[in-house]
């Protein structure tokens, strides 16, 4: 870089100023010693710098380019020696990245008056050329940074912006910086924000926070900005250049990454159990030694990830409830062999020819009808419309449930796009397995109708909500193998792979729910929703279907009593009006909507030990018959037996109820009922335990006692 200084001063003393390095060195070239050079020199030494003398322009020469030196004073006083000017046009043809400026300097020979004037030059104007020369390492610097960065003035007209800005933004490279180019003004930054904004930047201070930039396709995204004012020529008044440059660093589409870990260090990061942590921490402090000692487990506990799943005793205690939580609430084990189980990859199942002609609900075969005539009962039985539809019930109930609730007319879909939906989503069962098929889809949709009619549950949740309760029954098991995401994970399924051994099937079944429904219009049930009612929609029927992950059951079910039936419990015991407003607040938020939700579905799904007693032990014999088949696989393919007692040939059938019950089934019908009013699924749940219970105590392993 090259810095030019000139002063018209009558004495022809030259100083050549040459900005390169950060540490001064001097070049005094002088054909002979006098009190000038002398001075000079005694100023460069008071100031710091370093000096070197040179007496001929051929040394003069040899010297810089050694040393390159940052300041060369040369004597013009006497021209005989050597031609000063000359001399100045060669450093500057030298000069390739140094900036080389002249200055007349009037004779004086007082050391303190040399000292001030190197002093002068050093801090002067020196110095600004020192920050110029640094601007082409920082816009480099600008240049290659990740995080997007704009300057624009005080109007809000750009500058500049790097790359990364407008990679971000979605800008071509240049296509901002035209003349006149303003900012990009996002509709969603509310007027008393920018306001804010602009006036923090006016008092000369930095603004930092959330601001939403407006990409080049109109889309608004939320970013986290820091904004700093710059003084640029004409300091803060409206002078000619523009009073300040406004420099925006946008954090890109991800969260802002801050630069010092320090930062970090200094959040204050509190979530509740933090906070109990805490707690606890300082009540130790002043505790006796058994309560420290004890508080001491009870921080162990708290810092576990597993705070909702009950700790069983050892396998010799309870093999069946061991197995049965091995099977259905782990994702797997490591596997024991070189053996994979692979799903072979195939085409989505369509509609048998027979059933491309959508049914309606006036064209349903009167035997078919007259099945379905109590439909809105708990006592439904499953099975005669399994029978009756030749194994295909999940259509004929649909059209009924889906009509009852106005499916269509909320979504505004016809009829004939609802039935193709349906017959397709069916078609995507395997009617093979003994137990996750499209009889278990529609026995969860009726479950999940009849629970949508409690006035508690009505009370709670929106239409949408219901809606999306419906679809999620429907298509909450749909392509299910057969097999649990235990046996999957174990055998290296490409499903385990995919999901990464992480709610494996349920991620499955909603991801292929869609699929199948918006790839073609005929069966699109989503087609003419507006977009944010459909993304809001699509959200509840995802989260619903992942509930049924079983990985997660006793926090489902924990979260249900202590947001939503303790609360109430304690508002009921008071009885106020002002309670019972409270009351439909715990109700209808959001939060405790998605539980109701979750919890809906859940005790929908695994309600058949709360069924008459018939249809209970036909489903406890459908569910063992998958099981026990699994093990037989498990065993030829080599790989882990993820619940051995369901051996085909020593499983008491009874045992396993009487486990599943106590475990899973018990607590959670509790609170269901006590927030949802249902005594007769209660009396069932009783009878049916009972049941199973008489037949343990004969030592029997079959579903029912031998004709007498």
């Amino acid at each position: 870089m090259t810095l030019s200084l000139s002063l018209s001063l009558s004495l022809s003393l030259c100083v050549c100023v040459c900005v390169c390095v950060c540490v001064w060195q001097v070049l005094l070239v002088f054909a002979k010693d006098d009190a000038q050079s002398n001075s000079f020199c005694w100023a460069c030494e008071r100031a710091g710098f370093r000096c070197n003398v040179a007496r001929t322009p051929e040394a003069a020469l040899e010297s810089f380019q050694e040393k390159n030196h940052d300041l060369i004073i040369m004597d013009h006083r006497h021209s005989r020696y050597f031609d000063a000017e000359a001399l100045c046009r060669y450093v500057y043809s030298t000069c390739v990245c140094v900036s080389v400026v002249t200055q007349r300097y009037v004779e004086n020979s007082n050391m303190m008056s040399c000292y001030n004037e190197l002093i002068q030059l050093h801090h002067g104007e020196i110095r600004a050329q020192i920050k110029l020369r640094a601007c082409n390492a920082v816009f480099t610097a600008l240049e290659q940074s990740q995080e997007a960065i704009e300057i624009s003035s005080e109007d809000q007209i750009i500058q500049y912006v790097n790359p990364a800005y407008e990679c971000i933004m979605g800008y071509q490279r240049g296509e901002l910086l035209k003349e006149n180019t303003e900012v990009p003004k996002s509709e969603q930054n509310k007027p008393d924000l920018l306001d804010n904004i602009s006036s923090c930047l006016r008092r000369g201070k930095e603004w930092q926070g959330v601001y939403y930039a407006k990409k080049k396709n109109g889309d608004s995204v939320q970013q986290n900005v820091k904004m700093t004012p710059v003084v640029g020529q004409g300091g803060w008044s409206g002078a000619c250049e523009g009073c300040f440059h406004m420099i925006l660093c946008l954090a890109g589409s991800s969260q802002r990454r801050h630069s010092s870990m320090a930062r970090i260090h200094s959040m204050t990061i509190e979530a509740p159990i933090t906070k109990v942590i805490n707690i606890i921490n300082a009540a130790q402090e002043s505790s006796p030694m058994p309560v420290a000692e004890a508080l001491d487990r009870v921080l162990e506990i708290l810092r576990t990830t597993e705070l909702y799943s009950p700790q069983l005793g050892t396998k010799e205690e309870d093999p069946h409830t061991n197995d049965l939580v091995g099977g259905l609430m782990t994702d797997g084990l490591r596997r024991l062999s070189g053996n994979e189980y692979i799903l072979a990859t195939k085409q989505l199942h369509h509609i048998p020819g027979h059933l491309t002609t959508p049914l309606s609900l006036n064209d349903i075969p009167p035997c078919i009808a007259q099945t379905m005539e109590n439909e809105d009962s708990w006592d439904f039985d499953i099975f005669n419309l399994e029978s009756a539809t030749m194994k295909r019930p999940l259509t004929y109930l649909g059209l009924k449930i889906f009509s009852r609730f106005g499916v269509c007319e909320f979504l505004s879909c016809p009829e004939a796009t609802l039935r193709s939906w349906l017959q397709i989503i069916e078609a995507n069962y395997h009617s093979s397995n003994s137990y996750h098929n499209s009889t278990h889809a529609a026995d969860v949709l009726h479950a999940t109708a009849y629970f949508l009619c409690k006035e508690r549950v009505k009370q709670s949740l929106d239409p949408i909500d219901e809606v999306a309760a419906l679809i999620a029954a429907t298509v909450h098991d749909v392509d299910h193998p057969g097999r649990t995401n235990s046996f999957l994970c174990n055998a290296g399924s490409e499903l385990a792979i995919l999901y990464n051994d992480t709610a494996v099937l349920e991620s499955h079944h909603a991801a292929l729910a869609f699929q199948i429904t918006t790839r073609d219009d005929k069966c699109n049930i989503f087609k003419n929703m507006e977009r944010n009612e459909y993304r809001t929609l699509r959200q509840a029927v995802i989260d619903m279907v992942l509930a049924t992950e079983m990985t997660k059951h006793f926090e489902h079910v924990n979260k249900f009593v202590n947001s939503i039936n303790k609360p109430l419990a304690a508002l009921e015991e008071n009885g106020s009006f002002v309670c019972v407003c409270a009351g439909k607040c715990i109700l209808t938020a959001p939060e405790n909507r998605i539980l109701v939700k979750r919890m809906l579905i859940k005790c929908a799904d695994i309600s058949n030990p709360c069924r008459p007693l018939e249809l209970c032990i036909e489903w406890a014999g459908r569910i063992s018959e998958e099981y026990f088949a699994q093990t037989d696989e498990e065993k030829q393919q080599g790989l882990p037996v993820v619940m051995p007692v369901f051996d085909r040939n020593t499983c008491s059938i009874p045992k396993s109820q009487i486990s599943f019950i106590d475990y899973f089934i018990t607590d959670m019908f509790d609170a269901w009922d006590a927030f949802a009013d249902l005594p007769n699924l209660m009396q069932h749940l009783d009878n049916n335990f009972k049941y199973w219970k008489s037949l343990d105590e004969k030592k029997l392993h079959s579903l029912r006692p031998p004709p007498e």
